[in-house]
């Protein structure tokens, strides 16, 4: 667990120092070796390593759009996923997905920038798992912020009416984008929401990885079981804004300042020492995290940019044929949609289609 909170830091904190290369002094969010938004994760890193050190490979884990320190402690490619979020052809979605839209079948793991959005998937790999008669679990993340949202809702009332193996993570990290929780959340504790649909609730008031471990293994032993979903809920803190180059003119400084102070790795350092494990045993697991990181980093620059007309591979479906006639006004338009049996005289094959 420790391994992964260091890496998932280090990398967040390059991913920082790289994303704003070239976007300064005057903010341009296109400009730069990764362009478009970039939200990190500093400070959650215990949310991810507590739960994902229970999982295996063939259980599925859903993210939001703060995804990078879950998908490392899931075992997501570490390289594959810095091209995707470079933008180049080698990476996990081919360049075309970002770092809000990451997918790795290898291990089962996904994210979305579409606030819940993983719940439903991830009631819906419970359910295969269920009727395929494997221990096999699903966990879905979210932030405090999403714990209103309808496709949540409807994913804790689908898991408990059919009993399903899912598990539900809650990420508090006190701020709904730029809005304090309390503004916006009918509840002190998003475990509370558990309570409406017959399913455990606890919440971990602090960002210790161990008692994050503790919480997570007595939920996902339960789903395991064929015992059903449960819902956890983790106080973490945000280190830094809610996207990059976000200002965060809305936060108070001490709020920000009590944020670095409550440093989850630091905790589990000490916890590590207090059983033994000497500074130098800790030094060399930072070292090979670190490396780790800027091999991926060095790796993913160094990829190929996809050629722009990539764009229309990899659609779920080619189009049908359109009948294009005049409009009357001397301009074509389409008017219609037909279907045409593959193969036939009207049909457009191959790299044509």
């Amino acid at each position: 667990m420790y391994e992964a909170m260091v890496t998932a830091r280090h990398y967040e904190e390059r991913l920082q120092e790289e994303y704003l290369e070239g976007k300064q002094p005057a903010f341009d969010i296109s400009a730069g070796p990764i362009p478009g938004e970039l939200h990190l994760a500093a400070g959650h890193e215990a949310a991810a390593a507590g739960v994902c050190a229970h999982l295996r490979p063939e259980d599925t884990v859903t993210a939001t759009h703060r995804p990078h320190h879950v998908a490392i402690a899931k075992g997501v490619d570490l390289e594959r996923m810095t091209a995707e979020i470079f933008g180049r052809r080698t990476g996990l979605c081919k360049g075309k997905g970002g770092h809000m839209h990451l997918f790795d079948p290898d291990v089962n793991f996904a994210c979305s920038g579409i606030i819940a959005q993983g719940s439903p998937p991830a009631v819906g790999a419970a359910l295969a798992a269920k009727k395929r008669g494997t221990t096999d679990v699903a966990v879905s993340y979210l932030g405090e912020g999403a714990i209103s949202q309808g496709g949540f809702l409807e994913s804790l009332n689908l898991a408990s009416v059919h009993d399903l193996p899912v598990v539900f993570v809650v990420e508090d990290n006190d701020w709904a984008i730029s809005m304090p929780k309390a503004r916006v959340t009918d509840v002190e504790s998003g475990a509370q929401r558990a309570k409406g649909f017959d399913m455990p609730g606890v919440r971990v008031d602090y960002d210790d990885a161990v008692a994050v471990y503790e919480a997570a293994r007595d939920a996902i032993e339960r789903a395991r079981a064929g015992n059903g979903p449960s819902l956890v809920e983790v106080q973490v803190h945000r280190r830094m804004g809610h996207f990059m180059g976000d200002a965060e003119g809305y936060r108070p400084t001490e709020d920000i300042e009590r944020a670095k102070r409550l440093d989850s790795i630091e905790r589990l350092a000490e916890d590590l020492r207090s059983e033994g494990v000497t500074d130098d045993e800790l030094a060399e697991i930072t070292d090979r995290a670190h490396q780790r990181v800027e091999a991926a980093i060095e790796w993913a620059k160094d990829q190929p940019e996809p050629d722009p007309d990539e764009a229309f591979d990899d659609v779920f479906v080619t189009p049908p044929r359109a009948q294009v006639v005049p409009d009357g006004g001397g301009d074509r338009g389409i008017v219609d949609a037909v279907d045409v049996p593959p193969g036939s005289d009207d049909d457009i094959g191959g790299e044509d289609r």
